[in-house]
């Protein structure tokens, strides 16, 4: 039996920020902890019998979340007998996390590694045909684990450990360290056994996390999973969610409980103290410092496949979604492509708003205007009194793309040449066999010239614009022309479906990728499936006709009321009535 004392001190955080950032260490708050906990214990139908309980913490950090599931376990077992399990291979935090855990349960068994957990699985499991096989004596597994995996991104862990990991753990597209935590955890968990991970809420909305979502739903029988949103639950800039599932015994039967919680600007009739607390309400709740959130319950959506997006299914969200859909008659992405714009990787020496500065003699030749978030406005884009303009040194010959011959413009070569050093100290663009004065993605030349609609990356709301200047995009925006020019009409009618109420609704329905603040992340995997009336309709055509005149008027007062009539028409074309949608 473990006994826990009432009083110890939670030591301070080990290292510094950068290391921080390097590593993926974020602590994991008590009140989380604690609810993480809470659920793997009720989720938890017996005990085991003639042995004692194996816990793991396989990050274990400062050892929060093995103290809150510790004390859970007590509280429903007091005479229950534990084995408690961690890895962490930072030996500073190792210390703390033994300290912490010895001093609040001084009779634990603990079995405590400064080791990585991934080399552990690794260890115990060989590599054959890109599969994790037992190859050697059984592992040891574990009946109930909790996990707060580091959260590295490939760009922050480097390109090969990301590939070595992608291979090991059979992971495709952009890989995050959590990603391999996942599927090393499975492979440790008793078929009967429970597991409780905090990881970032991005993998369920996103492209590159179409592999974690179908390991997720092949490895583990999923209980329950929160998006716990932009409540903030963290210091670091992290939107977590809470993955609560069973180990693979036999075959899924019940859809896995969905709850979203996220900021909201709309009335609640509910205060509580925490964020947390408010997960036990539905509807709009209010917290003790005055933030407001909309709290939703019901299933996992997985959109019809494995690795399909994530979303909230309720009886209310199926029926919106049932209505939209029988009124769809294609989607943004049959208009054409969608792309984001240009990225340097030397902004400094390529972008400039004061090239009009230089002497007359050494004006750059290939200067092509730029459309950056800056402009961006619904309809049409802001007019700046010192806009921003790009060398833009590429062409298309014979339909193909290619750097310009410099001796052709040789004030651009010129002004090229006095920055060469920062522009060859790009070398990945050199090794990828490129010309040292290149952009790094300079998309279609000859696209530039067709109009197109444009795009912000982030927005509070959505923020879809026309542009008929050819001008290039910049990196911070995506864009769309038509796929065929003659039906131009499909980027009026996208613009005004896209810069209405009814699009937030749909893309919080169906996908809810939110940041902190309400902003919602514009980008192509979502963009290409908002959804089009059908463009012969009357409707349409009128709705088409309307974004016109308020291209012509914008700004104005006229404009204003036109935009106001078109949200109706938007609304009224998906076979819906107008409602008010809040952040």
């Amino acid at each position: 039996m473990i006994k826990a004392l009432e009083h110890h001190t939670k030591p301070a955080r080990y290292g510094a920020v950068l290391k921080e950032k390097a590593t993926g260490e974020t602590y994991t708050p008590k009140a989380l902890s604690d609810f993480v906990a809470q659920n793997i214990v009720e989720t938890l139908i017996d005990f085991p019998t003639g042995r004692p309980l194996r816990i793991l913490d396989p990050a274990m950090g400062d050892g929060e979340l093995l103290i809150s599931l510790l004390k859970q376990l007590l509280y429903r077992c007091p005479e229950l007998e534990i084995e408690v399990y961690g890895f962490e291979p930072n030996q500073d935090a190792l210390n703390i996390a033994a300290t912490r855990v010895q001093q609040t349960f001084p009779n634990a068994t603990t079995h405590f590694k400064k080791k990585d957990f991934l080399e552990f699985v690794i260890e115990q499991f060989g590599l054959i045909d890109n599969e994790l096989l037992l190859i050697l004596n059984p592992p040891d597994t574990y009946d109930l684990i909790i996990a707060n995996p580091p959260y590295v991104r490939t760009q922050i862990m480097g390109a090969d450990q990301a590939k070595l990991l992608a291979k090991q753990f059979k992971l495709s597209g952009r890989v995050d360290l959590y990603y391999a935590f996942i599927i090393a955890i499975s492979q440790v968990l008793k078929p009967e056994g429970i597991a409780g991970i905090i990881v970032s809420n991005r993998f369920m909305t996103t492209r590159s996390g179409a592999s974690i979502r179908r390991s997720l739903l092949e490895r583990y029988n999923l209980h329950s999973v929160w998006d716990l949103g932009d409540t903030k639950l963290f210091d670091a800039a992290v939107l977590p969610a809470i993955i609560v599932a069973e180990g693979r015994k036999n075959q899924q039967n019940s859809l896995p409980i969905f709850t979203s919680i996220y900021e909201t600007d709309s009335s609640a009739k509910i205060e509580v103290s925490t964020p947390i607390q408010a997960l036990a309400h539905h509807g709009v709740v209010q917290v003790k410092d005055g933030r407001k959130f909309l709290v939703q319950h019901g299933n996992l959506n997985t959109n019809g496949s494995l690795d399909g997006v994530w979303s909230i299914s309720t009886k209310t969200t199926n029926e919106w979604l049932a209505i939209v859909d029988s009124h769809t008659y294609g989607t943004f992405g049959d208009i054409g492509k969608i792309r984001v714009g240009v990225k340097t990787c030397a902004d400094k020496v390529f972008i400039r708003s004061d090239w009009h500065n230089l002497p007359p003699v050494e004006y750059p030749e290939l200067l092509r205007p730029l459309t950056t978030h800056h402009i961006a406005r619904r309809f049409k884009a802001l007019e700046l009194k010192s806009p921003k303009y790009i060398l833009y040194p590429h062409e298309n010959v014979q339909g193909c793309r290619r750097a310009v011959n410099l001796s052709a413009y040789p004030c651009s070569r010129n002004y090229l040449e006095k920055n060469r050093v920062v522009l060859e100290s790009r070398k990945y663009l050199m090794e990828a066999g490129r010309e040292w004065y290149e952009i790094w993605v300079s998309q279609d030349p000859d696209a530039w010239n067709q109009p197109k609609l444009i795009f912000r990356d982030i927005a509070n709301e959505p923020t879809f614009w026309l542009d008929q200047s050819g001008s290039i995009v910049n990196g911070d925006c995506y864009w769309i022309t038509c796929q065929k020019p003659e039906q131009l009409d499909l980027l009026w009618l996208a613009m005004a479906v896209a810069n209405s109420s009814f699009i937030e609704r749909f893309y919080d329905t169906s996908f809810n990728n939110k940041l902190y603040a309400g902003r919602r992340r514009y980008i192509t995997q979502y963009v290409e499936k908002f959804p089009l009336p059908n463009p012969e309709q009357a409707l349409s055509k009128a709705i088409i006709a309307k974004a016109k005149e308020v291209y012509e008027c914008i700004p104005s007062p006229k404009s204003d009321i036109l935009q106001i009539e078109l949200e109706n028409m938007i609304w009224n074309a998906f076979g819906l009535v107008a409602e008010e949608v809040t952040g």
